[in-house]
């Protein structure tokens, strides 16, 4: 009777640690990261619905594109995690850049400055122990 009490409560305890997101960052989905851009671009410059549906979808392409090229170098990756550190480097910049175009195209050029300069930096999400809180050991 003792073991399979013993037993439940380590398969609870198993599903509960695997239940927690880890470290407490989820990696939002290409739908809700072309959602949070269209929201702040409309909520700035009052766009027509026209260019927020074209820059929605463009962005969701985009996105998905980003997420199985990211999935892709690193299920290729092996042990070398430093190529694969660089490669994503190069292919998360490749995929910044093609996201200012699509963002450059809805927008005046006095718009695209406010929006790198003043509401991009605003987006970024912070992760836990950035502003000097207390670090993990390691870190």
């Amino acid at each position: 009777m003792k073991r399979l009490v013993l037993s439940i409560a380590i398969v609870f305890v198993a599903v509960a640690v695997q239940a927690q997101p880890g470290n407490g960052f989820t990696r939002r989905t290409p739908e809700e990261r072309a959602a949070r851009i269209h929201q702040k671009l409309d909520s700035a410059f009052k766009l027509d619905a026209s260019k927020l549906a074209t820059l929605d979808t463009a962005l969701t392409v985009l996105f998905k594109t980003q997420d199985a090229r990211m999935k892709e170098i690193f299920e290729n990756a092996g042990d070398d995690r430093e190529a694969m550190r660089e490669t994503m480097m190069a292919e998360r910049k490749k995929f910044s850049d093609a996201e200012d175009e699509i963002i450059k195209m809805m927008l005046s050029e006095e718009q695209f400055t406010i929006w790198k300069e003043k509401i991009l930096p605003t987006m970024r999400q912070q992760r836990p122990g950035s502003f000097g809180g207390p670090q993990r050991a390691g870190q």
